[in-house]
């Protein structure tokens, strides 16, 4: 019995320490010497100054939660509470509906419900009506899906470049810059689909911001 357990006992040890210490470090070590900045979180700082990651998605609002209309908007954010605009990454997720559900069609027959079971207004309706109010859109004019809906992670840093270029109107406006300048700066921003056919291309909304911030 103790021929059998010493060497079980031993290989639990060894093996614990390869894969559980040695391993998380050599692996950590080696991040931070070849891609510290995307070890750390590929983190963007403005004079020193963290704003925010490139892969984590943060919105553009104000104390109370509106627009701020001088700045591109993030995709909405299931990754939140009551009391915060999303995108907070312990809460990473997405709302789970499906495109059917009541919540996110405008004559569903049912009610749309919260969390708690209260009847509210279906959320993509009132998010088309508020995009298009906010961009100067007609009534009639077609909107990015990524404009109302959210991501599967509710962290995405991107938006089309559908969304871009129609939000890039109000922001010229608000700035006082040519549209044709913040279009310039929106293809500037623009990620290109990965290995050059893996998803679409995008727009990162905080790198696209800065870049702007930095035209003033």
């Amino acid at each position: 019995m103790r021929r059998q357990l010493m060497p079980a006992l031993v290989m639990v040890l060894l093996f614990t320490l390869l894969t559980g210490l040695v391993y998380g470090l050599a692996a950590t070590g080696f991040a931070q010497v070849v891609f510290p900045h995307q070890a750390n979180g590929s983190i963007i700082e403005v004079n020193g100054k963290e704003v925010g990651s490139e892969l984590i998605g943060q919105a553009f609002v104000d104390e109370k939660g509106n627009p701020l209309t001088e700045y591109f908007e993030s995709r909405p954010s299931a990754a939140t509470t009551n009391s915060d605009a999303g995108y907070d990454p312990s809460l990473s997720l997405g709302s789970n509906l499906g495109p059917t559900n009541p919540c996110f069609v405008k004559d569903p027959g049912e009610p749309c419900l919260d969390d708690n079971g209260k009847k509210i207004p279906p959320i993509v309706v009132e998010r088309v009506k508020a995009y298009r109010e906010l961009n100067g859109l007609g009534p009639n004019t077609s909107v990015p899906v990524d404009a109302v809906t959210a991501s599967g992670s509710g962290l995405d840093p991107h938006i089309s470049v559908a969304n871009a270029r129609i939000q890039a109107k109000r922001v010229a406006d608000e700035r006082g810059l040519l549209l044709k300048q913040v279009l310039s700066v929106v293809d500037e921003s623009t990620d290109t689909r990965a290995l050059g056919f893996l998803g679409e291309n995008g727009v990162n909304v905080l790198e696209l911001n800065l870049a702007l911030d930095g035209l003033r």
